[in-house]
């Protein structure tokens, strides 16, 4: 059940390098600490080889990109990969931008990933070399629903494939896949989308999973797409009148900390495929 990876980060207490953006650094800290795992951050090209060996896993999020931290992700996930260590790719942004594809596209060619999670623009991009991405947010031509899940779930599972990963697109509808099985989700609340780094929150979250469920990174990844999705249920069900998205933030963090395996469990919604 997917309540036994939460309990495995709490257990295991994972330490996790992110390289992310400044614009919601502080927020991936405190959800990494609220779901039980421990963030360190470092950009610094002489620094990343060394704060990579002494964690577990990797966070690499392109969402504030200069010359100086891409030198750093390519440091650190090589020095990840020598080690063994899990490791998490975040596209944000993602066909925006020449140099974010050419960065996402880069990295992913370059470094062996766990799981690559993004909007459905981004991950597109990954798959064709270029797209189309409305700033950091996925064009909405490109939403899962009802009408596309069975070409979105083929499309998935064979990037997964192609890319010998996970993995994870996240929106109303979440998809989170190897080559052979799909996990499709339905946990989440619109509200989520007005606030700034949810999706960098999960990712750093995402590798915590990953790293204290190592025999099964497949559940791992979709425990850590649930649980995000579920707080931003519980968060909003616990907003008061004059609460507006900088509440919810909080409340959605405050839902992963009080998270239990049960409450998970209980309130996961997804099918495999």
């Amino acid at each position: 059940m997917l309540g036994n990876c939460l309990e495995n980060v709490r257990k295991t207490v994972p330490l996790v390098h992110n390289i992310t953006n400044y614009v919601t650094v502080n927020d991936v800290a405190n959800v990494l600490l609220a779901c039980g795992g421990s963030p360190i951050m470092s950009d610094e090209i002489d620094d990343v080889s060394d704060i990579t060996s002494i964690c577990g896993g990797l966070n690499i999020n392109i969402g504030t990109l200069n010359k100086n931290t891409i030198a750093a992700m390519f440091a650190a996930g090589k020095k990840a990969n020598e080690l063994g260590h899990k490791v998490v790719l975040d596209p944000v942004g993602a066909g925006a931008s020449a140099l974010r594809t050419k960065t996402a596209l880069d990295l992913a060619d370059t470094i062996k990933f766990d799981a690559i999670r993004g909007n459905i623009s981004e991950i597109k991009t990954l798959s064709a070399g270029s797209g189309s991405t409305k700033g950091v947010d996925a064009d909405s031509a490109d939403a899962v629903d009802d009408n596309n899940l069975d070409s979105a779930v083929a499309f998935v599972k064979q990037l997964a494939k192609e890319r010998n990963t996970i993995i994870a697109v996240t929106g109303a509808t979440d998809l989170v896949a190897d080559a052979k099985t799909c996990y499709i989700i339905k946990n989440g609340r619109p509200e989520m989308s007005k606030i700034t780094g949810t999706g960098c929150q999960l990712s750093g979250m995402l590798a915590a999973f990953l790293v204290a469920n190592p025999e099964n990174p497949l559940e791992a990844a979709a425990a850590a797409v649930c649980t995000m999705g579920l707080a931003g249920e519980i968060g909003f069900a616990n907003m008061e009148k004059a609460d507006g998205n900088s509440t919810y933030r909080n409340r959605i963090i405050d839902a992963i900390y009080n998270m239990t395996s049960e409450e998970l469990n209980k309130g996961a919604n997804y099918e495999i495929r």
